[in-house]
């Protein structure tokens, strides 16, 4: 499988979450339709397994991801173990190169900096370029266009001219 261009990472607990309708939406708004969705609740207990060579493979394909969104609910306050799970098997320094959103969901404007705070630190330990604020919506406005139109304003154009800046040709020394 070639590298993924845009990947979305979720890690909510609950597959099929408002945390992946939201993430989708970012992703889509910043790049069109993913390469490559990772609901991480659907792998489960497989995620505990360092010998499991799919999970492997799933690692790899995202820390290759030019834009990888990075979703989570806010629990105590911070990203849920089960993104941390995932993201502690990255190799330090193996989100070189890729451009990350972090983005969380909560259920009160009070956790707000739960994003900036705990998963875009660990996105840049990771060697990932983040550009801009982390997103924080509030749960129940994920599905609201508007609850992100002022983060998109800001923060599109940055994402473009990265993700433009690392499409172009290599210039051959002569």
């Amino acid at each position: 499988m070639s590298s993924p261009r845009t990947v979305v990472l979720v890690g909510n607990p609950k597959p099929a979450s408002r945390t992946l309708d939201a993430a989708l939406l970012v992703a889509r708004e910043l790049d069109g339709e993913p390469d490559l969705v990772v609901d991480l609740a659907t792998w489960g207990p497989r995620l505990l397994d360092w010998s499991d060579a799919e999970v492997a493979e799933l690692v790899a394909q995202v820390s290759a991801a030019r834009l990888l969104v990075v979703a989570s609910p806010t629990y105590k306050a911070s990203y849920t173990g089960l993104l941390k799970l995932f993201l502690d098997r990255i190799a330090g320094g193996g989100l070189v190169g890729t451009v990350a959103v972090p983005l969380m969901l909560s259920a009160a404007p009070g956790h707000a900096m739960a994003a900036e705070t705990h998963l875009r630190p660990v996105l840049t330990e990771l060697g990932a370029t983040v550009p801009g604020a982390a997103l924080s919506v509030v749960d129940t406005s994920y599905d609201d266009p508007a609850a992100y139109e002022a983060w998109l304003t800001t923060t599109r154009p940055v994402v473009t001219a990265l993700l433009d800046q690392s499409d172009a040709p290599t210039p051959v020394a002569g």
